[in-house]
This record gives structure tokens, C-alpha cells and sequence, in this order.
């Protein structure tokens, strides 16, 4: 017998029969006809090549071989129905899932300290994995359902997606607190120039928004040290005299001293973006809640 060939609902059938060992009650609790009940399982006894059940004055008897398989298909009943029971209504205190995010360092830095300490108290089997998908490679991946939500800046001609913003990040000049420098009230451009930067950037060469600000300006950093993540960044400012410009979000992580521009540099725009086909999932909208409440605190 193989399974693709039969009909599962009749194994719902069978259950009934089996739980109530009547025809007529199993009718009833299925909300079908007696004869339709009859009907599926003489269907049953084909495919099963068994009788299943014998006609006795107690009702219908199970035979040996329906006793065997009981105890299985209630099982595999059971976890179909919970599957769509949580489908329509997401209980995260017992879901099992694994969150697929796609983000650069800096927000796994700003974000995932915070949401798997609300995880961990609020559903502690959804599990959570961290990537970063290229941004020409998001729409492709959220609609095949290998990524559940990315973390980036607006994507305009994704018409596939929904979008939410996240948070407006300022830049900052982030230097160490023995900073010789450190005391000032401010930086002015001048001391700014003077200064050796660090410039994260996951490109070989080219300028970052700093950079392209002060060649508006016709002025000119020194760039001491290049880095591919904004996580080890901070962490060199706090050994060195070099200087960072950095997100407020993540500068606020570090014990340093941090000083406003002495020029204006475009804010950064951070947007959750998700499939439409998702938008009303219920276990799609619970945990892009969380997000939003975490990165809102």
C-alpha cells in the first residue's frame, strides 16, 4: 500500500469509528452521513486489504492489526492538528521555530542581546539564526521562505515586500575616554581633520558618508585603519587615539566618549522588510512585533 495513493482523510474516519465504535456516532461526531462513514471504510478495508473492524452487540470490534496501528495515526492525527491549530493562532510559549534574520554586525550588535533576552522569557524554543544575504538576494530569498525578515535600508523597488521603519540612526565621533581630546565640550572641524579615523566598510576601496560629506565640504580625513565590521571597530577606539564615526545606536554600547559632527552626514534609515504572502501569519506578525519592540526600547 502506499500512502500517496490513499485518501488521508479516511484515516480520520477510521479514528472516529475506533474512538466511538459506532457507525451512526462516528457519522455524527464527523458531521458526515452513515452511509458516508460506510462508504470510507469499505474504502479503508480495500486499501488495507483488512477488515479493521468486526460487527459485534458491543458495536465495532477492532481487529489485531487496527489495534497495532491506533496508537500511531491518533498520532500523526494529533500532530496535524496542532500544526494548523498553530498556524492560525501562534502560541510562542510552545512554538517551535527557527527565526531566519538577515543583518550586518552592527545591528546583531544593537538587536540580538536584547531579543533573546525576550525570547528566552516569552518562547523559549524558537531558535534564531543570523546571516547576511546581499540585497540584490532579499526579495529571492523571503519569497522562497529561506529568510524570514531582513534588517537593511529601504529596498524601493521590491513591490513583493512590506516594509516598516525601524529606527533614524545619527552619526557620531566615538574616541576613548584617556582621548587626549576627550575634555573638549565639542569637536570642531578642524580637530576632526586632525584626528586618524577608522573606516568600516565591507568594500576594498571607495569613500563612506563621512568621506562623501566632506568632499562636499573639499576637505579630507586620514584614514589610519580600514575594517569589514563595525563590531571590532570599537574596540580598537578603545585602546588607541584613532577615531570612529560611527551610528549613535552602537555607540551608546561602549563606555566612550562620544561628540556630535562638526558636520552634517545623512542619517541612517534601518527598515524591517518581510514578504507580503507573510503579512498576516500569525507567527510572522508576533515575532515581527518583538523586533519592533526591541529596537523601539
Amino acid at each position: 500500500m502506499q500512502l500517496q495513493k490513499m485518501d488521508t482523510n479516511l484515516f480520520v474516519v477510521l479514528e472516529a469509528i475506533y474512538s466511538t465504535r459506532n457507525l451512526t456516532r462516528a457519522a455524527e461526531q464527523l458531521h458526515i452521513t452513515q452511509p458516508a462513514v460506510s462508504n470510507a471504510l469499505a474504502r479503508l478495508r480495500r486499501s488495507l486489504d483488512n477488515p479493521l473492524f468486526i460487527r459485534g452487540p458491543s458495536g465495532m470490534t477492532p481487529t489485531p492489526f487496527t489495534e497495532s496501528i491506533m496508537p500511531r495515526v491518533q498520532q500523526a492525527l494529533s500532530l496535524l492538528a496542532d500544526s494548523l491549530n498553530e498556524h492560525r493562532h501562534f502560541n510562542p510559549a510552545q512554538a517551535h521555530k527557527t527565526l531566519r534574520l538577515s543583518m550586518n554586525d552592527m545591528v546583531e550588535t544593537v538587536l540580538l542581546p536584547r531579543l533573546l533576552e525576550k525570547l528566552e522569557q516569552q518562547a523559549p524554543g524558537v531558535t534564531v539564526e543570523s546571516f547576511y544575504v546581499p540585497r540584490d538576494q532579499l526579495a529571492k530569498e523571503l519569497a522562497a521562505n529561506t529568510l524570514d525578515f531582513a534588517l537593511d535600508i529601504p529596498l524601493a523597488t521590491a513591490s513583493q515586500l512590506k516594509q516598516q521603519r525601524l529606527m533614524q540612526n545619527r552619526y557620531l565621533c566615538m574616541l576613548r575616554n584617556e582621548h587626549p581630546l576627550a575634555n573638549e565640550a565639542g569637536l570642531t572641524l578642524e580637530q576632526y581633520l586632525q584626528l586618524e579615523h577608522i573606516h568600516v566598510s565591507s568594500r576594498r576601496t571607495g569613500p563612506g558618508l563621512a568621506d562623501i560629506a566632506l568632499n562636499k565640504l573639499g576637505r579630507r580625513r586620514t584614514i589610519k585603519l580600514r575594517v569589514q565590521h563595525y563590531r571590532v571597530a570599537p574596540l580598537v577606539v578603545l585602546r588607541t587615539d584613532l577615531a570612529l564615526t560611527v551610528p549613535a545606536s552602537l555607540a551608546s554600547q561602549y563606555s566612550a566618549r562620544l561628540f556630535e559632527l562638526p558636520f552634517e552626514i545623512p542619517q541612517m534609515d534601518w527598515h524591517l522588510l518581510w514578504h507580503k504572502s507573510l503579512h498576516d501569519d500569525p507567527a510572522n506578525r508576533w515575532l515581527r512585533q518583538q523586533l519592533l519592540k526591541v529596537l523601539a526600547e
